[in-house]
């Protein structure tokens, strides 16, 4: 589009402060060469992952996640992360070692 980057992202955001005639310009190279923002980036930028961490208690058994309590919530939870673009991530284990390692992780 021949534009400087900070323009390209600034017309990402809709700013007001770039032109009409530029915002269209942009858009349709975009458009041309089939831009996707990337949502790696964008999360790096903005410091916000839109990600719910779950933590469920040490697993004393390994069909406990059969539980239905335990499935209601990650059902309950999972729809609603969904309806407002949220992602879910889950840490468990048979003890809180474990545990305490995959929320590290995440």
């Amino acid at each position: 589009a021949g534009v400087n980057p900070s323009t390209v992202s600034r017309v990402l955001k809709d700013n007001k402060s770039i032109s009409q005639k530029t915002k269209d310009k942009v858009r349709k190279a975009m458009a041309e060469l089939g831009y996707v923002p990337n949502v790696a980036a964008q999360m790096l930028a903005s410091g916000l992952t839109y990600n719910v961490g779950l933590i469920f208690p040490p697993l004393i058994t390994p069909d406990r996640l059969n539980e239905p309590f335990f499935m209601q919530i990650l059902s309950t939870i999972t729809s609603e992360a969904k309806l407002n673009d949220f992602t879910v991530s889950i840490a468990t284990g048979m003890t809180v070692d474990e545990i305490e390692e995959q929320v590290k992780l995440m």
